[in-house]
């Protein structure tokens, strides 16, 4: 069911870099962001994994992954401190931004739970109700000195708004688990949320098969980031000229239930990509394929 009285439903992606270790500069640029979208009549935005707290890129200083820099007690105290309670004051002035704003939100940030961080996504609604989140539960080798793996949920749940349909989705390296997305599909997943770290050609790949696979609109974000926004953790003394190298190309894209290109992929530059999704498309396309 599409939201009642839209044929369409404009979202936007957001394609850009957290202001690591400052978590409320990051807060200031969200808001801005979301300021920006909903001047365009977006219902929905969606922003990167681990956009508030940061992604741990600094724990290695070249794209293969390899190199390691040193990360010692100061700053794991750093990064930990710039992570978010679901409870803390942080969720809660995005609440209030998502209600200001009048517009659904989708966001990745580092969770701070117990003496352990996730990386987590959280859902809200336009009116600033926070709807649900979920915590990744698939965590990479170079995530794992920092990220503690969720719980592989049961179930998972769609979040039905009344001005974007059924939304729903999974962080980075959980949207290669079937079984996980074949859970948002049975439920009739309309809008398909999907941050990420990853911006791989492989990435895009995915992204449009589970378009299609799902019969749904498919929204992926990503950072992005060059070495300055990391300070020194990405920047060795002798390689200072190379502080404007990009560590994060980006690649955020929307994809149609046809498997159709809509936004993106952008890979140079902090973007906001902005479309209108015709919501008709998941029925027709779906009644092809059950006729088929």
């Amino acid at each position: 069911m599409s939201p009642p009285g839209r044929l369409s439903v404009r979202v936007t992606v957001v394609q850009a870099s957290t202001v690591v270790f400052d978590t409320p500069s990051t807060l200031v640029k969200a808001e801005q962001l979301i300021n920006l979208a909903a001047s365009k009549g977006s219902q929905l935005i969606v922003f990167p994994e681990a956009f508030v707290g940061g992604y741990p890129r600094f724990l290695f200083s070249d794209d293969s992954g390899t190199k390691e820099v040193p990360f010692g007690d100061d700053d794991r105290l750093k990064y930990r401190a710039s992570a978010v309670d679901l409870s803390g004051p942080e969720v809660e002035r995005l609440s209030q931004m998502a209600a200001k704003y009048q517009v659904n939100m989708v966001m990745g940030v580092v969770e701070r739970s117990g003496t352990n961080l996730y990386s987590t996504v959280i859902f809200w609604d336009s009116q600033g109700k926070l709807q649900g989140s979920h915590r990744k539960s698939t965590i990479l080798h170079s995530e794992s000195p920092l990220w503690s793996p969720g719980e592989t949920p049961s179930t998972l749940p769609l979040y039905a708004t009344s001005s974007a349909g059924r939304i729903g989705g999974l962080i980075s390296s959980d949207n290669r688990l079937p079984l996980l997305r074949s859970m948002l599909y049975e439920r009739g997943i309309q809008i398909y949320c999907a941050p990420t770290a990853d911006a791989t050609k492989v990435w895009k790949a995915s992204m449009t098969h589970i378009a299609v696979e799902g019969s749904c609109f498919v929204l992926s974000a990503n950072q992005f980031c060059r070495q300055s926004d990391y300070h020194r953790y990405c920047v060795e003394e002798e390689e200072e000229e190379k502080d404007d190298a990009v560590v994060s190309p980006g690649g955020s894209v929307i994809v149609s239930p046809r498997g159709e290109i809509m936004e993106g992929p952008r890979y140079h530059g902090e973007y906001v990509l902005s479309t209108d999704l015709g919501m008709y498309v998941i029925i027709h396309f779906g009644n092809y394929l059950n006729d088929h």
